[in-house]
């Protein structure tokens, strides 16, 4: 058993170790660097690499007082893996090798090149496999002794991850050596996603490793679990604090985070190197023997496709129907006794097969009519999914070189080149390597959870596949793939012929509304005829034997009358016409591009009496856009989804000066990344657009007040990289957005001198820093006045009011510097979020505007939930949003309205709802779920009927969540209690459905598969449809609609 972190026991003997024999005897006495690790002047610490890369490491892993983070002694194996770093960034080109490393003796040039490329973010294509140097950071703008530092320090990470992966480094193995973790151990990695996670596999993983030189294994695992334990304790530390009430990682040090930043860089590449048998920087090797034991032992990346339906088949199915039964059953009797009973010898039969023929021949027509609709579809979604699959392409570096591989050929192991340029989407669950690169990296995770927030991820951390890349690069190891990953074991739920056995969600109603109506229609003709054809038989044969004296031979014409009755009876066109009119609905949606892939799904839609609709996407946009804006002191909030921000200010009786809104337009401008453009047509309309969706929001806002964002920058001293300008670039000064400062800037010179600095950042940050405010003055010049805690509580209650709402809030504020102005000062009394000092340059702010920004609704959404509603179609909302963000949609949508609120309440927020209208995933799963006497969670429809009539909004919901809901609507039988239905409608006005509710599902994502397959009929929107929920069409009635907005939808339920 393995023990936790917290009772590994440390090394007896705290001493460090001695000093490697590699470490350069230059390390004589040197002046203890000051305070935080910054040295008295820059001669005495920059007098060769290896004294800035030890000093700075050091400084980063020693506290104020001059100690090592955490208390008490650290453990001597903490000291030897400390002193190895520092060891190993020495300026020796060819260090002693250590007990991990390839040789004992010495390496050569090549592979000590190899090796200080391993964390380079260039990888191949900065040097290849093993004769490029690691690159450098760019000069820092800003100059100064300082900048000197930062970038020492950034050196010194990337030579600590080099030293990282010389130390974790192994042997070449054998292609069929087996791996110290499987494909489970992986899956449960991507699962979790913590660093608590990571390390217990690198624990694991070290246990198992193969045994070889004794003295190189130990050493191996006694790194990896020194790495590990400090890992794992302060993941618990973390959590602790959590559950104390504290912020967790918020209240380290910054030594502490840069030692915590370490550490995970090292585990990501420990993985890598150790676990996985791969190189950072050259990849697994590209022989076919080692790539084809790689999928034996973890899988691969493709799943297998489900056959496709013969014709035959589908011919079966169309058949299985009551009422074409019956009359096959006719036909078939009506022929025989025609043909062959009451025929005297030598008497022709004549045309008296016809009409039985005619019955055979309107139920070959349905069958055949059903069975070639069907088919065609088939083919029709395999061409779509076969044409996404083949473009699904990506970079991967093996052997050192990089290559182009589709999705399904990735191997565990696979190092992956990926960068927001193209929006790369991720095909396997992955863990980002470091060393971190500038801006990081952020991901769409909308497709998995719902929710439109981007994602940081930093060195160590796990990216799920199905989601995008949105913003910066890096290079990730593959770790899971196929079914082992997220995405693949929701597809292999959804691919599962078998139920669903733990919660018995799947054991639904198998018939479609229409065909049920029909099958009942046609039992109870079946029973009217068998009645009359038998009522028939006996008044003929009373009438013929007990008072006629016919002959017996008469009782044969008696029994063909009896089934001539009962052919009559059955409506042998209705299945013909019903077919027919599902042909013609079919064709006339594709010509609407909505693909169906079943004939079934047109008249299901028809019967839908409740649609559960996702946000992201359906309702609204997906594309972030700035929808309200305070400025001198006047909340412009547009209210209107079809007018933009900018035209609203533009035209509002209280605009701000025309200086004003050049100042918030040419700091947009400015202060953007160059990753982030946008393209507008001749009209003003966006074309298209690439990079940070909050960015892109505020250039179009900046566009929208009448400004051409390029105009501005390319014509900005300072700021422009065309033309003449361009030499002028570097008397920029750009702060970078970190996570500690929660802001970015940009400084560019004045043409009267001095510089203007242009910040941008959260409303909580930057309005703490203003010391004076733009005020209107009724003239086309506003002025600046100092900002008193009066206008300063506006600001901060104005942005409070846009959360409440659902928005992202972000300040804009201005600086003017003189000339010769230190970038590099710090400030003695303001502090960043992180405790850390702020630059003095970012403080003593003009505050010029707070923007609110969120994913916009549809213009045409509301008039096609009104439309559902007239026509009795209840409209729920799920999506893994934020409460607030949720109802906000839902209340512009017309899916709330004012009645589902609280009596008095003026704010439309989650807070003011009445009971059940809105609720959390968590709530939700504790409420409609129960634990039986064997401890095993079931559903419980019980309480489920108590909550779905007045269930409106379900915010941040679970897949699982999403499925419950679909199976716990068309599970219902609240319609046959009564009493239940009279006092809902009495109280809360709220009327059952008569029958059971036939439920729609719309989705676009990975995370609404499952749902998807649930319910009676699922929708699966946009063009840009992910894989997995357009496989759903194998199971489920689905209709693919190519635009994916609920107007589009509202015309196909009509």
């Amino acid at each position: 058993m393995v023990k936790t972190f917290m009772e590994v026991e440390p090394a007896e003997d705290p001493s460090p170790s001695p000093p490697s024999p590699s470490t350069p005897a230059a390390a004589a006495p040197r002046p203890e660097p000051e305070e935080g690790g910054v040295p008295e002047t820059a001669d005495e610490n920059f007098e060769s690499p290896d004294a800035e890369a030890t000093t700075t490491t050091k400084a980063m892993t020693t506290t104020e007082n001059g100690t090592r983070d955490g208390a008490g002694e650290a453990s001597r194996a903490e000291e030897e893996f400390d002193a190895e770093h520092r060891a190993n960034e020495s300026e020796d080109p060819k260090p002693k090798a250590g007990p991990l490393e390839v040789d004992s003796g010495e390496a050569d040039d090549g592979d000590a090149a190899a090796t200080d490329a391993t964390s380079s973010p260039g990888g191949a294509e900065g040097g290849g496999g093993g004769g490029g140097a690691l690159p450098l950071p760019l000069p820092s703008p800003r100059g100064g002794g300082l900048a000197e530092l930062v970038d020492a320090s950034l050196r010194s990470l990337q030579s600590a991850g080099s030293a990282v992966v010389q130390a974790f480094q192994r042997p070449p193995s054998n292609p069929g050596e087996p791996f110290p973790a499987t494909s489970k151990d992986l899956g449960d990695l991507s699962s979790e996603r913590t660093h608590g996670a990571l390390a217990r596999l690198l624990l694991q993983a070290a246990a198992e490793l193969p045994q070889g030189d004794p003295e190189k294994e130990d050493g191996s695992r006694r790194r990896i679990e020194v790495l590990a334990k400090r890992i794992g304790t302060e993941e618990e530390e973390d959590e602790a604090a959590k559950k104390k009430g504290g912020e967790g990682k918020g209240s380290s040090t910054h030594g502490h985070e840069v030692r915590r930043s370490r550490d995970m860089e090292s585990a990501a590449n420990a993985l890598a190197t150790v676990v996985l048998r791969s190189k950072p920087e050259e990849g697994v090797t590209s022989d076919e023997s080692d790539l084809r034991h790689r999928r034996e032992v973890f899988g691969s990346n493709a799943i297998a496709e489900k056959e496709l339906d013969s014709f035959l088949k589908l011919c079966w199915e169309a058949v299985q129907d009551f009422v074409l039964i019956m009359l096959i059953v006719l036909g078939i009797i009506g022929i025989s006794v025609e043909t062959t009973v009451g025929r005297e010898e030598g008497e022709g039969c004549g045309t008296c097969w016809i009409e039985g023929a005619a019955i055979l021949l309107a139920v070959l027509i349905v069958v055949l009519v059903t069975a070639a609709i069907d088919y065609q579809k088939q083919f029709a979604f395999v061409r779509l999914t076969r044409s996404l699959h083949e473009t699904n392409t990506k970079v991967v570096v093996r052997d050192g070189k990089q290559a182009s591989v589709v999705d399904d050929d990735l191997v565990v192991g696979d190092i992956l080149s990926v960068n927001a340029h193209n929006l790369a989407s991720i095909p396997a669950d992955c863990v980002v390597l470091g060393p971190p690169i500038s801006g990081g990296l952020k991901v769409d995770e909308s497709t998995l959870t719902g929710e439109s927030v981007l994602i940081s991820k930093d060195p160590g951390d796990v990216v799920l596949s199905g989601t995008t890349v949105v913003q910066g690069s890096a290079r990730l190891v593959v770790v899971a793939v196929g079914v082992n990953s997220v995405a693949g074991k929701i597809k292999a739920h959804v691919y599962e012929s078998s139920e669903r056995g733990e919660d018995g969600l799947d054991d639904g109603d198998e018939g479609t509304p229409l065909s049920n109506k029909l099958e009942r229609i046609a039992k109870a003709i079946g029973f009217a005829g068998t009645g009359a054809a038998g009522l028939s038989l006996i008044v003929n044969c009373v009438k013929g034997f007990a008072f006629g004296n016919e002959p017996v031979s008469t009782l044969i014409e008696y029994v063909v009358v009896a089934i001539t009755v009962l052919a009559v009876a059955v409506p042998e066109g209705l299945p013909l016409a019903v077919t027919l009119a599902l042909a013609f609905s079919s064709n006339k949606m594709m010509a609407e591009q909505n693909l169906v892939k079943h004939l079934d799904a047109c008249e299901t839609m028809g019967c839908a009496t409740t649609i559960c609709t996702d946000k992201t996407g359906t309702l609204t946009a997906n594309k972030m856009t700035a929808r309200a804006v305070y400025a001198n002191q006047t909340d412009f909030s547009c209210a209107d989804p079809a007018v933009s921000l900018g035209e609203y200010v533009r035209e509002h009786p209280s605009s701000p000066g025309r200086d004003t809104l050049e100042v918030i337009s040419t700091l947009i401008a400015i202060n953007t990344m160059d990753e982030t453009t946008v393209e507008f047509d001749g009209g003003g309309n966006v074309l298209s657009s690439m990079g940070n969706p909050t960015e892109v929001a505020l250039l179009v806002f900046a566009s929208m007040l009448g400004e051409n964002y390029r105009e501005i920058r390319e014509s900005t001293r300072g700021r422009s990289d065309k033309g003449d300008l361009s030499e002028f670039l570097v008397e920029g000064k750009q702060i970078e957005f970190s996570s500690a400062r929660k802001m970015m800037s940009w400084a560019v010179p004045k043409l009267e001198g001095g510089y203007r600095i242009y910040c941008k950042g959260a409303s909580e940050v930057l309005v703490a820093r203003c010391a004076k405010h733009l005020r209107s003055t009724g003239r086309p010049t506003d002025e600046a006045e100092d900002m008193g805690e009066i206008a300063r509580d506006g600001v901060l209650g104005v942005a409070e009011a846009y959360a409440r709402r659902g928005m992202r809030t972000l300040a804009l504020a201005y600086r003017d510097l003189p000339s010769g102005t230190d970038f590099d000062a710090k400030s003695d009394s303001v502090l960043n979020a992180d405790g850390s000092e702020a630059y003095e340059v970012e403080t003593d702010l003009t505050f010029v505007a707070l923007v609110g920004i969120e994913d916009p609704l549809r213009p045409e959404v509301p008039a096609a939930i009104e439309k559902c509603y007239h026509a009795g179609i209840d409209v729920r909302m799920v999506t893994g949003d934020s409460p607030n963000t949720a109802v906000s949609i839902a209340y512009q949508a017309g899916i709330l309205k004012d009645f589902h609120f609280a009596a008095g309440a003026t704010e439309k927020v989650a807070a003011n709802l009445k009971p059940n209208v809105l609720m959390e995933g968590k709530v939700f799963r504790r409420r409609v779920c129960r634990i039986d006497d064997d401890g095993n969670k079931e559903f419980d429809q019980t309480s489920f009927d108590k909550i779905w009539p007045h269930l409106r909004v379900l915010a941040r919901s679970s897949p699982d969540d999403k499925l419950t809901l679909a199976h716990g609507l068309n599970q219902s039988t609240l319609y046959t209690n009564k009493e239940a239905c009279r006092q809902l409608k009495k109280e809360d006005d709220i009327a059952v459905f008569p029958d059971r509710q036939v439920v729609a599902m719309t989705g676009d994502g990975t995370n609404d598969a499952p749902a998807l397959k649930r319910a009676d009929i699922g929708f699966a929107m946009g063009i840009a449809v992910s894989a997995v929920a357009l496989d759903l069409v194998e199971f489920a009635a689905l209709i693919a609609l190519s635009h994916a907005c609920f107007a589009r939808l509202s015309r196909s339920n009509e």
